[in-house]
């Protein structure tokens, strides 16, 4: 694992970059003597927007580090887990409540009027200006009802604040020289 903390934030309406910073020393984990990679190495991935209905958390894949020497190592799409090592990372969820709420009010409200713009069926032959109006109620309710049905079908929005603590989770062998050797071969 790479413990590591968001610089960026994520709002998942739609995919974007993110970076993150190294919190800690990681060490080798043979003889737990040498630091591979140093607290304050860049982290580069993304993550998807593609969030279903009742999900709580983003999907993040981290694809890039770049140590304080400059030097890089591609992590090929390594996944982050929140501290506790579940994928993905969770912190603020958006539902859209009152948008979805206020839509079906309205909805509601559509219904009533295109009822009470109906004829009374009182067994008398509506005017053609009652027909013309009646068709029209019904046609506009019609078409509202799709357009606010459209509306409340929205996904919850997750965001990630900046500062958020995660860790990267190291899923296939990497092999990295000491960091002190490597800083050094770099400055001759």
């Amino acid at each position: 694992m790479i413990p590591a903390v968001m610089i960026s934030g994520i709002h998942s309406d739609l995919p974007g970059v993110i970076t993150a910073q190294v919190a800690q020393y990681v060490w080798d984990t043979a003889t737990g003597k040498h630091i591979l990679i140093p607290q304050g190495t860049k982290l580069f991935g993304t993550y998807d927007s593609s969030v279903a209905f009742g999900q709580h958390r983003v999907l993040v894949a981290w694809t890039r580090l770049i140590f304080p020497d400059a030097s890089t190592l591609a992590l090929q799409s390594m996944p982050g887990a929140d501290q506790a090592g579940y994928a993905g990372f969770k912190d603020k969820v958006d539902r859209h409540l009152l948008r979805i709420f206020g839509s079906a009010i309205l909805l509601s409200a559509i219904g009533a009027g295109f009822q009470m713009s109906q004829p009374d069926a009182s067994g008398e032959t509506p005017s053609a200006q009652q027909q013309a109006a009646a068709q029209l109620g019904q046609e506009l309710a019609q078409v509202s009802r799709e357009q606010i049905r459209r509306e409340m079908d929205v996904q919850p929005t997750l965001v990630i604040r900046p500062g958020y603590r995660f860790n990267v989770m190291v899923n296939r062998d990497v092999i990295l020289e000491p960091y002190r050797l490597r800083a050094r071969q770099v400055a001759r």
